[in-house]
């Protein structure tokens, strides 16, 4: 019979899973990752165009990059037509590249997919589409599971969110782009199920008796919301289905803009428009890896030189100029990942003469994502609303994905449902563990 495997593509981590429809097992793909079943959804891309994912990738990353030289050369990108009233001409057009770029670090890919305008990135000359892109990560993955199962894998039921994109003609053409990534990876057939509903079928099996069950699925790029009935093959029924695009990824750009940015100068250097430009751009990991550029290095020597924040500035020089955005962007999500359990967390940066120090309060953390907690908590509700269900007859609310350990939202949903109705699944494999069962032919 042909294998078929489950896979969790998500915009933090991933993950394979494969079952007999009764029993399943976690792939560990990763083995240089802390939990080898979780694979960092991170994708660096060489100057030979050879593909590296999960903690290889950052690895390689840090050894080629961190401090590394820099070498910008003129290099032709393309022309452009020029038309005004009688008179028309092309124009040959230029950019700055730096030659000895090493490799692409890659994040966030499946937030790319439902990104509408954007198509694909140029690396190295050669131009990827996103599905491009994304083939590259599955293929290396799947190309992991199959040595560690000894057999060539044939079909795959990848997790999608409720909600892709937030129009219908977005949605579908998000589905479209992971489908064909998914086949140009080498799966022969693909097929999709609800990430919620997946992680709600990993949950059935600890069932004894039928339950309405809540499943909120938080994780790095969306909020999905599942309420069905589980327990009972034959009355398995799902009432309502919702999501959001708020998650993990935003909590983490919030910290920046509202906590670290002063300490690159924000505040301080507002008046001069093209550094306060590199200043705000530091919260978008998209944009900050390409912003060491000759003028960018001239316009901070020059501000540093007339006395704006010296030492503010040279800390964004340091991060700009010694590629340390990653690392940056990682402290972040740490100290983010450690307020779950404790009560204050530090931001520390201390690598190529840059001091960062910053003390983390979880009190400012809830504050800080306050807008946040307000849009979930009512699609919630709204969700519960949907689906003609009182909140007594929930029988069960199951937590799962890295956000849903938040303890403000841990507390919103102990509010709602009282704490005793509040349980947590593996956060980073049920719904990995549940697209493996729906992979071996379990569905509702």
């Amino acid at each position: 019979m042909p294998l078929k495997v489950g896979i969790d593509f998500g915009t933090s981590n991933s993950g394979v899973a494969v079952s007999d429809g009764s029993k399943v097992q976690l792939l560990p793909v990763d083995p240089k990752n802390i939990t080898p079943e979780v694979v960092k959804t991170i994708l660096y891309v060489t100057r030979d165009q050879k593909a590296f994912i999960g903690q290889e990738a950052v690895d390689l990353y840090y050894r080629q990059n961190i401090g590394r030289r820099r070498r910008f050369v003129k290099k032709r990108v393309g022309e452009i037509d020029y038309f005004g009233g009688d008179m028309f001409y092309v124009t040959d057009v230029f950019t700055l590249v730096d030659e000895l770029m090493p490799g692409r670090l890659l994040q966030f890919l499946k937030t790319a997919l439902r990104t509408s305008g954007y198509d694909g990135t140029i690396i190295f000359d050669h131009y990827y589409t996103v599905s491009d892109l994304v083939t590259l990560y599955l293929r290396d993955l799947k190309q992991r599971a199959e040595t560690l199962l000894g057999e060539t894998i044939h079909g795959v039921t990848l997790g999608r969110p409720v909600k892709f994109a937030k129009t219908p003609e977005q949605d579908r053409l998000s589905e479209e782009r992971l489908r064909s990534a998914a086949y140009a990876a080498g799966f022969k057939e693909v097929d999709f199920e609800l990430e919620p509903i997946a992680a709600a079928l990993f949950y059935e099996l600890t069932l004894q008796k039928p339950e309405n069950v809540l499943i909120f699925d938080f994780g790095g790029g969306t909020l999905d919301i599942t309420i069905m009935r589980l327990g009972d093959p034959g009355s398995r029924k799902v009432y309502a289905n919702d999501g959001v695009d708020i998650a993990g990824s935003d909590f983490d750009r919030a910290i920046i803009k509202k906590r670290m940015l002063r300490h690159f100068g924000k505040g301080q250097v507002d008046h001069l428009h093209e550094i306060s430009l590199l200043v705000d751009a530091v919260s978008d990991w998209m944009t900050l890896p390409d912003l060491g550029t000759p003028k960018a290095r001239w316009q901070l020597t020059q501000a540093i030189a007339d006395g704006h924040a010296p030492a503010r500035l040279k800390t964004l020089e340091t991060l700009i100029f010694n590629d340390m955005a990653f690392s940056f962007y990682n402290a972040v999500e740490q100290a983010k990942i450690q307020l779950s359990s404790q009560g204050a967390a530090v931001i520390q940066l201390s690598e190529n003469n840059m001091a960062l120090w910053e003390l983390y309060t979880r009190r400012q953390f809830e504050k800080d994502i306050r807008e946040y907690r307000e849009q979930i908590e009512e699609v919630l509700l709204n969700t519960i609303a949907a689906s003609g269900l009182e909140l007594e007859q929930i029988d069960a609310v199951v937590k799962t994905g890295g956000s849903s350990n938040v303890p403000a939202f841990s507390q919103m949903l102990a509010g709602i449902f009282g704490a005793d109705r509040v349980k947590s699944s593996n956060a980073f494999s049920s719904v990995t563990a549940g697209l493996g069962l729906r992979a071996a032919g379990k569905s509702l």
